[in-house]
């Protein structure tokens, strides 16, 4: 139990780096969140901030959710009575939470969709490429990254499903149950998007110039 304790606790913590916020005040000295949607995530710094600001906190977002499941989920103190696989689901999981509920930030970050891609991309490899593969042609053809974003949550448990029923049925069952509720998560962190999309007010790449903000 403590390793598990000290896996969740760490985990949770690394997800929590509030990426997109430490490098809206480095660039602009202020908060993301007081800007654009007010997310704190890397579609919000790229309208912002543009792409070299967005492509960091990608990479670092994604970096968070890599370092649970394959270096965090191997820390041990002692035995531990649970399938690495599952241990590698508890990690990646307090990682996605800790990013959408950082810790250092208020307890308001981003959407979880970063994250939640590098967690799975070292659980499921060949699922979550399947999903980024369907995340960037509905990104390409609507120019909504909400909708390739919501369109990856569900294409991942159905492509883990598949690969499950068809190919791998040695994959555990917590696993595809875990990527469900991922799903239910990321459309709840997209609510707000879910909205504008309703209303036909949600932002498309190219409809809009970005600002230049200045250092203050």
């Amino acid at each position: 139990m403590p390793s598990i304790i000290i896996i969740v606790l760490l985990s949770y913590l690394a997800g929590s780096i509030p990426t997109a916020v430490i490098a809206s005040r480095i660039v602009m000295k202020d908060d993301i969140r007081n800007h654009g949607s007010k997310n704190a995530g890397a579609t919000n710094v790229f309208r912002v901030m543009g792409w070299k600001p967005a492509l960091v906190v990608v990479l670092v977002d994604v970096g968070k959710g890599v370092l649970a499941t394959l270096a965090i989920a191997s820390l041990r103190i002692g035995p531990v009575p649970l399938d690495p696989i599952l241990i590698k689901i508890i990690a990646g999981t307090a990682a996605i939470i800790g990013h959408v509920w950082t810790l250092f930030a208020g307890f308001k970050g981003g959407k979880g969709v970063g994250t939640a891609f590098g967690a799975f991309l070292g659980i499921a490899p060949l699922p979550v490429l399947i999903t980024l593969v369907v995340w960037l042609a509905v990104v390409f053809s609507t120019r909504i990254v909400s909708v390739s974003s919501l369109a990856a949550a569900v294409c991942l448990p159905l492509a883990l499903w598949i690969q499950k029923r068809f190919f791998k049925p040695d994959i555990p069952d917590p696993l595809v149950w875990i990527t469900v509720i991922l799903a239910l998560l990321i459309v709840f962190t997209h609510r707000s998007n879910i909205r504008r999309l309703l209303h036909g007010e949600e932002n498309r790449f190219g409809s809009t110039k970005r600002k230049k903000l200045r250092s203050r």
